[in-house]
């Protein structure tokens, strides 16, 4: 009986080792387990975020391509307002030469009849005969081109 108390207790002991084992390997393998799932969710993430950040690019792009888009457009129409506005000034000046001759015209012609006259007030109406100045080159619309200017 001693002997076969002895073996029981060896073999109980083998017995509990081998649960141990078992145990530590059961335990081994759902760490190995949950780790994997946990890598793989891991990764799952990142190529979520990956992806949000390439969708992100995307929509960066677009919204960069139509404020370039708007940039070149505002561009070219502020290259058209400027040369509208350069041709304006153009006829202004010439504007403002004929005036001033025709002003001097007046005056010299007021001077030689002795007739006294502002030169501001030009607003009579003119017929052929009262006039002299009635000439029909006078008349010709101004014309200016934005070739005459160079910046």
């Amino acid at each position: 009986m001693a002997s076969s108390s002895g073996t029981s207790s060896g073999s109980s002991l083998l017995q509990n080792s081998g649960s141990e084992e078992d145990l530590m390997d059961q335990r081994k393998r759902k760490r190995m387990i949950s780790n994997r799932e946990s890598a793989r969710r891991s990764r799952m993430r990142k190529q979520k975020h990956l992806d949000d950040l390439m969708d992100q690019v995307a929509e960066l792009r677009k919204e960069n391509h139509k404020i370039v888009t708007s940039v070149n457009l505002t561009s070219q129409h502020y290259l058209t307002v400027e040369a509208d506005n350069s041709i304006l000034r153009a006829q202004v000046s010439e504007l403002s030469h004929r005036l001033e001759s025709l002003n001097e015209i007046i005056q010299f012609l007021s001077a030689s009849t002795g007739v006294r006259r502002d030169s501001t007030t030009f607003n009579e109406p003119a017929d052929s005969f009262s006039n002299p100045l009635n000439l029909p080159f006078l008349n010709q619309p101004i014309m200016a081109s934005p070739d005459v200017f160079q910046y």
